[in-house]
């Protein structure tokens, strides 16, 4: 490198960090990436199963989590999905939607990691890696030092990520300099992440690992007055032999706090005094409770389910009080998790940067010019589903452009 100074420094490549590096170089900046992998990329190369669920067609402010729920919006409304499908599109990566708006690679999710490094050489880019940054200080310019020496620079963006699958390198770096430059950080927890029984619990139904059926779910708060902001996710959810699982888990998980319960609806909308008012009604008669349930969920769980919470006799002979209880547990079969499986099995990190520190056209902190933070670091999370690429990919344009 002829000069240590840059006009921008870019720590963190990740999703974020390599599209905004790019973004910003292309636009005749002169830009350094920085990150402490050897590997760049590793939470792109797994994720979506290999295949990388790169972005949502349906996305919109409603799928993120944030204490500003309104920040989002400027970034998301400038760079839209749409945006990222021509990009893929323009690198003739093959892609398809598998549900709910979820748009993947059909051979690799490496294609969207050589797509963003074409992206930033296209710039011309400097990279910097596998180095680690000692300290960031301002005196008048930022002043990045590193394992592979120190360099300057006039916009500085902090992309590294949260907490989350530490085993991709995650840490909270981002988190401790926004405190070192006296920014708040939002409370920090897991998301999207798989929920745990307790003892009890697991005794009933965790022989059932590996089950998984199509419910209604949704977080139920131990607080009345925050019922009303409950949001109910239609997937799959999943047994596992520590607990629940699944992508209507993972949504809910979001939203799930210490001590509040998770409700499934097993029959996905039905109302089960009518179902069960049918099965009575039906010629021949149905006998065996269980057998009818396994219509509507896997057998093992039926027979699991149908023992905890039905009458052990023919269903023509349940009285009134009977066919209530069941039916109220149909439609509302609540669990209480006893905590998360946490970081190291979670997709993302709520919380983060607080947005109310920075600005929603530029990312930049309000009070300390030219520094910038985006992705997962800053207090917006999305749904399962391709949501968080598309807020990495929308707030790094958004930086970009104003650097």
């Amino acid at each position: 490198m002829q000069s240590k100074h840059f006009e921008a420094i870019v720590v963190g490549a990740g999703a974020a960090g390599m599209f905004c590096a790019a973004r910003a170089a292309q636009s005749d900046r002169r830009v350094l990436l920085i990150d402490h992998a050897e590997t760049l990329g590793e939470k792109i190369r797994i994720s979506g199963g290999g295949r990388c669920n790169f972005t949502n067609i349906h996305a919109s402010p409603a799928n993120f989590l944030s204490q500003n729920p309104h920040f989002c919006r400027s970034a998301l409304a400038r760079y839209t999905a749409n945006d990222f499908v021509k990009l893929v599109s323009s690198h003739h990566i093959g892609f398809h939607e598998k549900t709910l708006g979820q748009l993947f690679c059909d051979e690799s999710s490496q294609q969207i990691i050589d797509m963003l490094i074409d992206e930033c050489k296209r710039g011309k880019v400097e990279f910097l890696h596998p180095a680690s940054v000692a300290s960031i200080e301002k005196p008048d310019r930022f002043r990045v030092n590193t394992s592979r020496g120190e360099f300057t620079s006039d916009a500085l963006v902090i992309a590294t990520g949260g907490l989350s699958i530490p085993a991709t390198g995650a840490t909270g770096f981002g988190y401790e300099i926004a405190k070192q430059f006296d920014i708040a950080v939002t409370p920090l927890r897991a998301g999207l992440v798989p929920l745990a029984l307790d003892a009890p619990e697991l005794e009933r139904y965790g022989m059932l690992s590996g089950v998984a059926f199509e419910t209604i779910a949704h977080a139920e708060p131990r607080e009345p007055k925050a019922k009303k902001h409950v949001v109910n996710f239609r997937e799959a959810a999943l047994l596992t032999h520590r607990g629940l699982s699944g992508p209507s888990v993972l949504q809910i998980s979001s939203y799930w706090n210490a001590g509040d319960a998770v409700v499934f609806d097993l029959l996905c909308g039905r109302d089960a005094s009518e179902w069960l008012a049918e099965l009575r009604a039906r010629r021949p008669a149905v006998t065996s409770f269980a057998k009818a349930l396994a219509e509507v969920v896997p057998q093992r769980l039926a027979d699991a389910w149908a023992h905890a919470h039905a009458p052990e006799k023919p269903l023509a002979d349940w009285n009134k009080t009977e066919i209530a209880d069941v039916a109220r547990e149909l439609n509302a079969w609540r669990l209480k998790p006893s905590g998360t499986l946490g970081y190291k099995k979670a997709e993302v990190t709520l919380g983060g940067v607080d947005t109310r520190e920075l600005s929603q056209q530029t990312m930049e902190a309000k009070r300390v010019p030219g520094l910038h933070f985006i992705g997962e670091v800053v207090d917006v999370t999305g749904w399962l589903g391709g949501y968080n690429f598309q807020w990495a990919w929308a707030s790094a344009a958004a930086c970009a452009e104003s650097i």
